[in-house]
């Protein structure tokens, strides 16, 4: 049995990551959830799991939290109950859903106490990969992928050492504006906020959806496998892979390649995660080759979508460079929801808060909180 912490539990990984418990009672045990702001959800999910202690963002819903779920649930409130959720004694892993930047200390905390950690948010190695990975391995825990794709490829390492791999190669749906005779670039600035929220193959939340459209989802995750898997930006390689069947493959330096295959659900590489190093038998995932048909293969456009470029220069620059990219990329699609701004120019504004950035390389976090911070007024200007 696994004591498990859901920080985002009513977020779309959150509430998967509730379906795995639920299909494995006697292997996981939901020890505590946290939430942003849905605190009828928690409530919900607090009453039928019951677990130890929930925590929500603002004060006001901790305290409405706690008149109706009593003493039997410990209730906490904004970023120090993320902490206390993150370093609970009996937790045996922390799995990390909170969208943006939000995650980060709680993820390090829960390092510091010795806790595994599955990471869904792909900011926190993004901002500080370097930095967590190196705590991480001081602490001798783990840091386990739940991105389908980087569950894809650790699967496919099974341990392997990156000296015997040639590149890693995630894939990427394309999303929906992948067919250059329908979208073209010149009608990209046509683009509406709800055209960009209808994703081909996944059904996520607001911000993921937005940058699977523009790719930029892609170029954070080229980031994260970059410090996940110790392998330098040159070794990994985007394919675009519409049907969404393999997850990812890693290419070995014999030339052979490994892929992992399945019927999208995001509850398996969260199952995966949960219950590593074992193998839980579960039904929900069926995959019907007959029923697929066939598997396609494309490059990328980078011309039509820059954001991998921009991706692949951050995450070779390193140093404060990434979190930059991260921090601009999350208020370009804020503006862009909010109609301030047209779809290209997300990537445009990105790349204008890069290009006036004064890169510190090694960062400690301080630094890179500070980057991340100036980013997010840089770009508003």
């Amino acid at each position: 049995m696994k004591n498990v912490v859901v920080l985002g539990s009513t977020g779309s990984i959150g509430t998967s990551t509730i379906k795995v418990a639920e299909d494995l009672p006697d292997r996981i045990r939901l020890l505590a959830l946290a939430a942003g702001n849905n605190t009828e959800l928690l409530l919900d999910q607090a009453r039928k799991h019951r677990p130890e202690a929930v925590c929500i963002n603002d004060p006001a819903n901790a305290q409405e939290l706690s008149d109706s779920l009593g003493t039997a649930c410990e209730v906490f409130s904004g970023p120090e109950g993320l902490l206390k959720l993150a370093t609970l004694p009996d937790a045996d892993i922390v799995l990390i859903a909170i969208v943006g930047t939000a995650g980060l200390q709680p993820a390090l905390a829960a390092i510091r106490a010795g806790k595994d950690i599955a990471i869904a948010s792909k900011e926190i190695l993004v901002m500080a990969g370097e930095t967590v990975m190196n705590e991480a391995r001081k602490q001798g825990v783990r840091v386990l992928a739940v991105d389908s794709e980087h569950s894809a490829i650790f699967q496919c390492l099974d341990g392997k050492p990156s000296s015997s791999v040639r590149k890693l190669w995630l894939t990427a749906s394309g999303g929906p504006f992948r067919d250059k005779q329908a979208w073209p670039k010149e009608k990209f600035s046509e683009i509406t906020v709800e055209r960009a929220l209808k994703h081909p193959s996944w059904v996520m939340g607001r911000k993921i959806t937005i940058d699977s459209a523009t790719l930029f989802n892609k170029g954070l995750e080229m980031i994260e496998a970059r410090w996940l898997f110790d392998i330098e930006m040159a070794r990994v390689g985007v394919v675009v892979h519409p049907q969404s069947v393999v997850h990812s493959m890693v290419e070995f330096v014999d030339g052979s390649l490994l892929a992992q295959l399945s019927t999208p659900d995001m509850c398996l590489p969260i199952q995966y995660a949960l219950t590593y190093p074992d193998r839980a038998g579960n039904e929900r995932v069926q995959t019907d080759f007959p029923k697929i048909g066939s598997l396609t293969f494309e490059v990328p456009d980078e011309d039509r979508f820059p954001a991998l470029g921009l991706a692949r220069r951050a995450g070779e620059v390193g140093g404060t460079l990434p979190a930059v990219l991260n921090a601009a990329n999350e208020i370009a699609v804020e503006a862009f929801v909010n109609r301030k701004i047209n779809f290209p120019q997300i990537s445009e504004l990105v790349q204008r808060t890069m290009e006036a950035h004064k890169v510190v390389s090694h960062p400690a976090l301080p630094q890179i909180l500070e980057a991340d911070a100036w980013a997010r007024k840089a770009a508003v200007g």
